[in-house]
């Protein structure tokens, strides 16, 4: 009788692992909204700055991300969305928003090494409404070269 029971519930487990939805290394959940694959290209330390191209989509509930930070950078800020460089960009409802190297950047700024190709390295994004998230930036691409 033990057996069987331990079977069946090994049985159970399984099952259920496999059926269940299963979050990928590149996504992150706030209560609000899913974060998805925030990466970079690789960048040397006297870079200067490196911008984090990232997607933030499944929104339940419109939020803002309110600030960036990582130990990889003294700082970040946000270019193409409004005055100044602050940290601060509305995520509407029931839309997908986009951070790449177009239109709205996203920047970290005082790379205190380099940014190497194929390393992660921690990134915290703070939301107005979803809190605080530990998430992962992976450096995926070599750098841009200008000829």
């Amino acid at each position: 009788m033990l057996k069987r029971r331990t079977l069946l519930h090994g049985g159970l487990a399984t099952a259920t692992a496999l059926l269940a939805p299963q979050a990928r290394a590149c996504e992150f959940f706030t209560t609000t909204l899913r974060v998805w694959h925030p990466w970079t290209r690789a960048a040397a330390a006297d870079a200067g700055a490196a911008t984090v191209c990232i997607r933030f989509d499944e929104v339940q509930q419109a939020d803002r991300l309110i600030a960036v930070a990582s130990p990889v950078a003294t700082g970040a800020r946000l270019l193409g969305a409004g005055p100044g460089e602050a940290v601060n960009l509305p995520i509407p409802a029931g839309q997908d928003t986009a951070l790449g190297e177009d239109g709205v950047v996203l920047q970290l700024v005082g790379l205190r090494h380099e940014l190497a190709l194929g390393r992660s390295y921690p990134l915290t994004l703070v939301f107005e409404r979803g809190g605080t998230l530990q998430a992962t930036l992976n450096t995926d691409y070599t750098p841009l070269r200008f000829s």
